[in-house]
């Protein structure tokens, strides 16, 4: 039985996290940055747009990019987006985007900036939040890391066959992530860390290694070479 079957009616909101202000991209707003035929953005936001399993999209912008954001919602004809003003952080941003979505049983947040997220992302991502009600995309680590002391001296060598890069989607049910941000006081870099402070358990998914996050104008390069290869 496929996995649309077996959802039934029980609907997947999306929540597209873009409200970062693109500080290490030397004044370039990476999220409308030209990559292959479309901005940065609209990669990622096409996949949800197209995907039968996602039923509504709100993208959070920051306030100089919610007209840049209107005009490509209008150009790509893009039906099922909701767009609102984020906060000053990650967190803020994906705590206003849940405040928008309605009648959803679960929710998948995704990093704007990465935009080489895939319809079997999400469909293998909702798979493995069966099981918890949480999961996240990841790849194991392939260098070997070392947990350093402040002052730059190494406390340990990790052991690398146990460490994973998390990455985005993260999909969770609605219950779980809104128990989770009403509960949340502490700064979060990721959505699974603030249900992991409740002590719910959160099931790892193979994620992508082209699922990479544009944070410098390195990152882009490196997009524009893979975007090549997926046109």
């Amino acid at each position: 039985m496929s996995l649309r079957m077996q959802q039934g009616s029980l609907e997947l909101g999306a929540i597209i996290a873009a409200a970062g202000s693109s500080q290490r991209m030397n004044d370039v707003d990476k999220l409308f940055a030209p990559l292959g035929s479309k901005p940065l953005l609209a990669w990622s936001i096409d996949v949800c747009q197209r995907c039968s399993l996602v039923k509504q999209i709100v993208v959070a912008l920051n306030y100089e990019s919610l007209e840049l954001g209107q005009k490509l919602k209008e150009e790509r004809r893009w039906t099922k987006i909701t767009l609102c003003l984020g906060g000053a952080r990650r967190q803020d941003s994906v705590g206003e985007g849940l405040n928008k979505l309605k009648d959803c049983h679960w929710v998948m947040v995704h990093d704007g900036a990465r935009p080489f997220l895939t319809l079997d992302l999400i469909e293998n991502g909702l798979k493995a939040a069966k099981e918890t009600g949480a999961a996240v995309a990841a790849v194991p680590v392939k260098d070997t890391i070392k947990l350093a002391t402040g002052d730059g001296l190494i406390r340990e060598t990790l052991q690398r066959d146990k460490l994973w890069a998390t990455q985005t989607p993260q999909i969770f049910t609605f219950d779980i992530i809104t128990e989770a941000y009403k509960e949340l006081s502490a700064v979060v870099t990721d959505d699974a860390a603030a249900v992991e402070r409740l002590g719910y358990k959160v099931r790892l998914y193979m994620g992508d290694n082209n699922n990479i996050k544009v944070t410098t104008p390195e990152d882009l390069k490196l997009a524009r070479i893979i975007a090549q290869d997926m046109l």
